[in-house]
């Protein structure tokens, strides 16, 4: 193996929203290392850090309607059924809501749990709560998108953190996006939850790590044969 295709597969790439903050860190370190010498290997492990946070690798994803895909790294947080967010529109009836919890090591790229139409997107400002408190989801700021699919409208929120204070989406309404395609991310620690019909069936344990864009978090109907994915 050549040395150039050792490096691409080790090296993950970052994301562009990421180059402002890799340099601004960058610089920091400089400055530091001015002031005192010590200070800019601490700054240049935190610019390691940073870009490492803003990576995006490619994610083989699962291609079956029935499937719902996990948009977000992390830890499968919370398994519930409760009413969704009054402004994305999807009625006062329970849903089946899986959320994700993200650290500040995992990868922030948010992806589609389904393919289909994107319907509508909200945004709403808020606190910036622990994410995993269960009352983050309607103190804290958050962005909503729902999604056509082929099993009735499911809502995406990507919910800001106590570190996180921005929510990235570039994603716009009546786009078309294939389960596992980016829609976007959140800065420093946040949560996504998932909305789903009733009839959706878990494939997740609380606590379970999830991959975002790979891991199956439920299922609508048993798995119809041998499955195809594609990168993404």
């Amino acid at each position: 193996m050549s040395l150039y295709n050792t490096i691409s597969n080790t090296m993950v790439p970052v994301h562009k929203e990421g180059y402002k903050f890799i340099l601004a860190f960058l610089a920091g370190s400089l400055v530091l290392g001015w002031i005192w010498d010590p200070l800019f290997w601490i700054g240049l492990l935190l610019t390691a850090w940073c870009a490492y946070f803003f990576r995006d690798p490619e994610r083989v994803t699962p291609l079956d309607d029935d499937l719902v895909i996990s948009p977000a790294d992390g830890r499968v947080s919370s398994i519930i059924k409760m009413k969704p967010p009054q402004e994305l529109g999807l009625g006062d009836e329970e849903m089946l809501r899986i959320s994700v919890f993200m650290n500040v090591f995992n990868c922030h790229v948010n992806r589609a749990p389904m393919s289909g139409n994107v319907t509508q997107i909200v945004y709403r400002s808020g606190s910036f709560l622990n994410a995993e408190l269960d009352k983050a989801s309607e103190e804290n700021e958050r962005n909503g998108m729902v999604i056509d699919s082929a099993h009735g409208p499911i809502g995406v929120v990507q919910i800001a953190g106590l570190v996180a204070r921005r929510i990235v989406c570039w994603t716009n309404t009546n786009d078309q996006l294939g389960a596992g395609e980016r829609f976007g991310l959140i800065r420093f620690g946040s949560r996504l939850d998932v909305f789903l019909p009733m009839d959706a069936t878990p494939r997740v344990c609380l606590d379970q790590t999830a991959i975002a864009g790979e891991t199956v978090l439920a299922e609508f109907k048993s798995a119809k044969g041998k499955t195809v994915s594609r990168k993404a």
